[in-house]
């Protein structure tokens, strides 16, 4: 499984690429609340800000590059005026260009985990105790070595649900111990589990303004497990992956079933467990599509360049013209 990984951290985007950069004379950082990006006579001028209690206009050099995630790029660009026309008509927004696309589409991984007490004391459970864990942090923190330089999900799998399936359509990533991330249930022992969920879900939510106040958060609905389909993938999920936990090489550490268990076996059975444990894996996405000039649920174009329709008082249309540009890019800077 591939981690980024540098001298014992995961290693985001702002460390690897920006804070390099800021030590040239050409970046500079501005820590603000953007509210708007600033268009004039079609072009994107700027990025309108809340800085210290004052609202300032950044200006551009050249372009804007966006990059506000996938929950706040469609945020800020409706408040821009770029979006579902209707929709920003009922915010009290002028309609810059009239995008329906804008905050559609929004996708996301949803995965459960499936437990195994194991056989052998060979896990992570050997740590799971007061002294371990201090073996592991202090490793760690004097070393930036050991088990606490790894997120553990070493093993990795990508198979397909069935024949005549184009492409794996089933993710794993393995962890060796059997624990929840809430805490709300303690390990009872050795065991390990596979996180296991459909690579492409059929569900499609979408992101919408709550107000056209910037400060005020979007509505955000995933609508996960809306389409027939994905309750059909979490099942073969559920089966496969006891089938592959039921083979030969897998005997001598299958202890016994922790998570589902073993008396779930129907359809229903599996349905009721996945809609109590199934959780998002944090990869939102989707919500400014990238497709032709044509397709009318498409934002940027191929070369991640915001595809623009004003409207007119005559009917016609306007491109936004190349230099206003989206960046396709969910990035998130844990240090901040």
């Amino acid at each position: 499984m591939e981690m980024t990984v540098y001298k014992g951290r995961r290693w985001s985007a702002a460390n690897a690429y920006l804070r390099p950069a800021l030590k040239r004379n050409n970046c500079d950082m501005i820590r603000a609340l953007a509210l708007k990006v600033v268009i004039q006579d079609g072009r994107a001028t700027g990025v309108e800000v809340e800085r210290n209690g004052k609202i300032e206009v950044i200006e551009a050099g050249s372009e804007v590059i966006l990059a506000a995630s996938s929950l706040n790029s469609p945020k800020l660009l409706m408040l821009s005026g770029i979006g579902p026309a209707d929709h920003l008509a009922e915010h009290g927004l002028e309609v810059v260009a009239d995008r329906p696309g804008v905050g559609k589409n929004l996708q996301d991984h949803l995965e459960f985990y499936f437990q195994y007490a194991c056989k052998q004391p060979i896990t992570l459970f050997k740590y799971w105790n007061l002294l371990g864990k201090a073996w592991v942090g202090a490793q760690w923190l004097f070393s930036k070595t050991g088990l606490g330089a790894s997120n553990q999900f070493e093993s990795a799998a990508f198979i397909r649900s069935d024949k005549g399936i184009d492409y794996p359509d089933i993710q794993y990533h393995f962890l060796p111990i059997a624990v929840r991330y809430d805490g709300k249930v303690a390990a009872e022992g050795h065991g390990f589990q596979a996180h296991v969920g459909p690579m492409r879900s059929q569900s499609r939510g979408e992101v919408t303004l709550a107000s056209a106040d910037p400060k005020e958060a979007p509505k955000i609905q995933f609508n996960y497990m809306s389409n027939e389909q994905d309750w059909i993938d979490f099942r073969k999920c559920v089966r496969l992956t006891r089938e592959i936990f039921a083979q030969e090489a897998m005997q001598p550490f299958v202890k016994h079933e922790i998570q589902p268990g073993e008396a779930l076996q129907s359809d229903a059975e599996l349905d009721g467990f996945i809609r109590e444990h199934a959780e998002s894996a944090y990869h939102p996405c989707g919500t400014c599509k990238m497709g032709a000039l044509d397709d009318p649920m498409a934002v940027v174009d191929p070369e991640c360049r915001v595809i623009g329709r004003q409207r007119t008082a005559g009917g016609g249309q306007l491109h936004l013209p190349t230099h206003y540009q989206w960046q396709s890019q969910w990035a998130v800077d844990h240090d901040r």
